[in-house]
């Protein structure tokens, strides 16, 4: 995978706070994903690969769950398993985009109680969970077309909400 920037950039969560990544169409809808040497596919039409809205849920799964299984061991009852499965609510139209989620944790382990297990979850999806914030509907986007070596100017996207109506 070609990458403008070949060396691996440092993890998000250290350091600097700006996260990255890169995208290579391999044909049909399928695209190579990643930064530096750590890629993965996606797949639009989830022949191949997870989709796009199937590793947006992996994400927000795994986020939510690392920080469960970090919050657990600090407090001296770690996990010795731990699944999450997360379920999406979709619109019928375009977009359609997710408007419900629902994320089960199973989780076992020695000493772990209930109240602190539930503690944790609402912690990470509350407090800690990068994806789950991102998920917000305040969040700024912007576009920058480059097309054939020239650069455009970013244009400022709306984001779909409740109170959006698409240009027709």
């Amino acid at each position: 995978m070609t990458n403008p920037d070949p060396k691996p950039a440092p993890r998000p969560s250290t350091g600097n706070p700006i996260a990255r990544s890169h995208a290579e169409w391999r044909g049909d809808q399928l695209f190579q994903v990643g930064v530096g040497e750590r890629t993965h596919a996606i797949d639009g039409k989830s022949k191949t690969a997870p989709s796009p809205v199937e590793a947006l849920l992996g994400a927000v799964g795994t986020c939510a769950a690392s920080d469960v299984i970090d919050i657990l061991a600090k407090q001296r009852t770690p996990a010795q398993k731990l699944e999450v499965d997360v379920m999406a609510m979709r619109r019928a139209e375009f977009p359609r985009r997710v408007e419900a989620l629902e994320v089960t944790f199973t989780i076992e382990g020695a000493g772990i109680e209930r109240p602190a297990a539930q503690r944790a979850i609402d912690l990470s999806i509350q407090r800690y969970c990068t994806v789950a914030a991102s998920l917000a509907g305040d969040i700024d986007m912007s576009s920058v077309l480059v097309l054939n070596g020239e650069r455009g100017e970013p244009v400022v996207q709306p984001m779909f909400s409740r109170s959006f109506r698409p240009a027709l």
